[in-house]
C-alpha cells in the first residue's frame, strides 16, 4: 500500500468512527494534493449522491477551504445561508442535501494534510460534543500519519546491527525501538482489519531479522505490546496509559511474558525478547 493510499485509509477509518461516535448521518473528507493548495474529497460515508466525490476544495474557499487556510475547525449551521464562508461549492452541497456542516483539518508538523467533514441534513447547531468527536478523529489520523512517517524514515536510515556504543547509530536504533512501541500501541485502535494487519507487519520489519533458535518463544500480541513499551522506557502506568489498559492488566501481561521468556526482571525480559526477535 502506498503512502497516499495508507493516508486515505486513515481518513476513511476516522470518518466511520466519527459517524459512530456522533450519530451524524454524513461524513466525508480527503487529503491535500501534493504541491497544490487544495483538498480532494475522496472518502464518503453516508452520502446519497456522488456530488461531493472528487470535489477539489481550494484553500480559503468554502468551509473546508477555510479550515485549511486557518488550520483550525470551522462549522456552519446552514451552509447555503452562511455569511462566514464563500459559496463556490453550494451546488454540490445542496445536491447532497446538507445544511449543518463542520470541517476539521488534519495537521501534521504544522502542515494541513487533509480535512474531515461531518454534516446534518437539517439546519441546527452542531454541539460541542460533536465538534470534540470530530477533532478527536482528526487527531487519530494525525498520530497515525506521524507514526507511519517516522517508522518509514527510521527503516530507511537505521542499521539493525549497530551497537549501543556506536554513537549516532545506537541512538537511531533506540528511536526504532520507540517507533516500534508506538506502532504496537496504535494498531489495536485501527478498525480496518487489513490496515491493522499491514501496520503489525511493519512492526515485524522493525524487529531483529533472525532470532536465536534456542530463544524461540511465543508471546501473545498484548504481551509484545507491553514489552515494547517497557523497552522504550515506560513504567507500568505509562504502558497502561499508552495501551488503554489498567495498570494491573499491564502487570499481568508483563508477568506472563517474563515467565515465557524465563526472565526474572523487566530488563531481562526485554533482553530475552530481543534475542528471540520479538523486539527490535
Amino acid at each position: 500500500m502506498t503512502a497516499d493510499a495508507s493516508a486515505a485509509a486513515e481518513i476513511r477509518g476516522a470518518l466511520v468512527r466519527l459517524r459512530r461516535a456522533t450519530g451524524l448521518p454524513v461524513a466525508f473528507g480527503g487529503l491535500v494534493e501534493p504541491g497544490r493548495p487544495r483538498v480532494r474529497i475522496s472518502e464518503l460515508t453516508g452520502t446519497a449522491t456522488l456530488a461531493l466525490s472528487a470535489l477539489a476544495v481550494v484553500s480559503g474557499n468554502g468551509l473546508g477551504g477555510k479550515a485549511v487556510a486557518l488550520a483550525r475547525p470551522c462549522a456552519v449551521t446552514d451552509y447555503s445561508m452562511s455569511r462566514q464562508i464563500s459559496h463556490e461549492y453550494d451546488a454540490a452541497v445542496a445536491a447532497e442535501g446538507l445544511r449543518s456542516v463542520l470541517a476539521v483539518p488534519v495537521v501534521v508538523r504544522r502542515r494541513v494534510r487533509g480535512v474531515l467533514y461531518g454534516a446534518l441534513r437539517t439546519a441546527q447547531p452542531l454541539g460541542d460534543r460533536t465538534l470534540s468527536a470530530a477533532v478527536a478523529a482528526a487527531r487519530d489520523v494525525e498520530q497515525a500519519l506521524v507514526v507511519r512517517e517516522e517508522a518509514r524514515a527510521l527503516l530507511a536510515t537505521a542499521r539493525p546491527g549497530a551497537g549501543a556504543g556506536d554513537g549516532a547509530a545506537g541512538a537511531a536504533w533506540e528511536q526504532v525501538r520507540e517507533a516500534h512501541a508506538a506502532l504496537r500501541a496504535l494498531a489495536p485502535r485501527i478498525a480496518d482489519p487489513a490496515l491493522r494487519a499491514e501496520l503489525l507487519s511493519a512492526c515485524g520489519l522493525l524487529t531483529a531479522a533472525t532470532p536465536e533458535p534456542a530463544a524461540a518463544v511465543r508471546l501473545a500480541p498484548r504481551e509484545v505490546d507491553v514489552l515494547a513499551c517497557v523497552a522504550a522506557g515506560a513504567t507500568n502506568a505509562g504502558a497502561a496509559a499508552r495501551l488503554g489498559l489498567s495498570a494491573e492488566t499491564v502487570k499481568a501481561y508483563l508477568r506472563s511474558a517474563m515467565r515465557k521468556l524465563g526472565a526474572h526482571t523487566r530488563g531481562e525480559a526485554v533482553t530475552a525478547a530481543r534475542r528471540a526477535g520479538v523486539l527490535p
